[in-house]
């Protein structure tokens, strides 16, 4: 496997989280009633959505197909996500809990990935500043669980 494949296979990864991050963003929309909790997460969506077409750009650029759409599992935690909501009776705490869950997941891809010494530095770059949102998310999305709780 060349190199740009390499790379490429690496980022086409993360590119499948990151459309299964912003769709199960779009999911807890439908699953909230509070308006700044609908906010949040549309906020999030267009983030994870910036990031794939981040993550597109630098895997064309490396002359690599990217993959056009999320993962099994992705489409699977969206569902158990509703599931939950409709049997909890704080849905809007379940939602949280599950948005944590999914990008602390998210976030050990990421520093799986930086743990790599094979990056070149534009692409290191990236990962870096995806990640530290990612943790920015995490950290307001954990501030509003103990406001919902």
């Amino acid at each position: 496997m060349s190199y740009s494949e390499e790379i490429s296979n690496k980022l086409n990864e993360l590119l499948v989280k990151n459309y299964d991050a912003e769709k199960g963003y779009l999911n807890a929309i439908d699953n909230v009633d509070s308006n700044d909790l609908k906010m949040f997460f549309k906020r999030r969506a267009s983030e994870r959505s910036e990031f794939a077409k981040e993550l597109r750009t630098e895997i064309l650029r490396y002359g690599q197909i990217p993959e056009e759409s999320g993962s099994f599992k992705g489409t699977m935690h969206r569902n158990w996500m509703s599931l939950k909501s409709t049997f909890t009776s704080n849905n809007e705490e379940s939602v949280l809990e599950e948005a944590i869950r999914g990008e602390e997941a998210s976030l050990e891809e990421y520093d799986k990935l930086m743990k790599e010494n094979n990056l070149p530095p534009t692409i290191d770059n990236l990962i870096l500043k995806h990640r530290n949102a990612i943790q920015a998310a995490i950290n307001t999305e954990k501030v509003h669980e103990e406001l919902v709780s």
